[in-house]
C-alpha cells in the first residue's frame, strides 16, 4: 500500500515525503541529499523538503507549486529551478543566503515588486523570468521595460533571462537590444526617415535570359568537322607512307628479314 500523498492520481496532488525523497535519491538521511531533481511530478506541496539542510542543487520545474515555504531553511542552496509552476511570490527565498542561480520562468509573477525579496541575496547572479525556447514567461514580462526595472531592483545580477548584463560580453547584448528597439515602429510624430533607395540599377538582380541552344549546337558541329578532318589527314598520311615504301623497295624484294 502506498503512503498517503504519494499517488499521482489523488485529487490534492503529490506531497513530498521522506519516502519519496529516499526513492529518488537513495539517501536515507535527508541531511545527506546534495542534489535533487523532482521535475514534472505534479507536486503541490513541498512537505518535508525543508529538512534537506545540505541541499545545494534543486530542480522543481514542471509541477503545480503555489508556495515555497519549506525552502526558507535551505541555507546551502545555490541553484534553484522552479520554472513552470504556479508561484505568485518568492518571499521564502529571502532566507536562502547562498542562492546564486534562480529560474522562475513560467509562473504568475505579475509585478517587479514581487522580486523585492531577492534584493538581500548578495550572491544571486543569474535570474530567469522568461524562457523563449521553452515558451515560458511571467505576466510582468509583458512590460517592455521589465528588463531595466529588474536590473535596477537587483543590481548584483550578471545574467538576466540568459543574457549577460555586466562583465565581458554584456556590450554585445546591449547592442543587440538597441538594434531591436530601433527597428520597432515608432508611434511618436517625429520626422519621417527617408525611404531606402536601391544602390544598383533596376533589373540588376534579374536572372539573365537563358541562351539559345543554337550556339551549343554550332560548337558541336564545328568539333565534329574538325574531328573528321583529322581522320581524313590520318588516312592520307597512311596512303603516302605506303606509296613511298613501295617506291623505295626493288621489285621482288621481300620485306621480311631473318636474324
Amino acid at each position: 500500500m502506498e503512503p498517503p500523498g504519494e499517488k499521482l492520481g489523488e485529487a490534492d496532488g503529490l506531497h513530498i515525503t521522506p519516502q519519496l525523497l529516499k526513492l529518488h535519491t537513495g539517501e536515507f538521511a535527508l541531511e545527506s541529499i546534495l542534489l535533487l531533481k523532482l521535475r514534472g511530478l505534479g507536486l503541490v506541496d513541498l512537505g518535508c523538503l525543508g529538512e534537506c539542510l545540505g541541499l545545494e542543487w534543486l530542480d522543481l520545474s514542471g509541477n503545480a507549486l503555489t508556495q515555497l515555504g519549506p525552502l526558507a531553511s535551505l541555507r546551502q542552496l545555490t541553484v534553484l529551478n522552479v520554472s513552470n509552476n504556479r508561484l505568485t511570490g518568492l518571499e521564502p527565498l529571502a532566507a536562502c543566503g547562498s542562492l546564486q542561480s534562480l529560474n522562475v520562468a513560467g509562473n504568475l509573477l505579475a509585478t517587479p515588486g514581487q522580486l523585492q525579496c531577492l534584493a538581500g541575496l548578495r550572491g544571486l547572479e543569474r535570474l530567469r523570468l522568461r524562457d523563449p525556447l521553452a515558451r515560458l514567461s511571467n505576466p510582468l514580462c509583458a512590460n517592455p521595460s521589465y528588463w531595466a526595472v529588474v536590473r535596477e531592483l537587483l543590481p548584483g545580477l550578471k545574467v538576466i533571462d540568459g543574457e549577460r548584463v555586466t562583465g565581458r560580453g554584456s556590450e554585445l547584448y546591449q547592442l543587440c537590444r538597441d538594434l531591436d528597439s530601433s527597428l520597432l515602429p515608432s508611434s511618436s510624430p517625429g520626422p519621417r526617415a527617408p525611404e531606402a533607395q536601391p544602390w544598383v540599377e533596376p533589373g540588376y538582380w534579374d536572372a539573365w535570359p537563358t541562351q539559345s541552344s543554337s550556339i551549343l549546337e554550332e560548337a558541336c558541329r564545328q568539333f565534329q568537322d574538325t574531328l573528321q578532318e583529322c581522320h581524313d589527314l590520318d588516312r592520307q598520311a597512311s596512303d603516302c607512307l605506303a606509296q613511298a615504301e613501295q617506291a623505295l623497295s626493288p621489285a621482288g624484294t621481300t620485306s621480311s628479314f631473318v636474324f
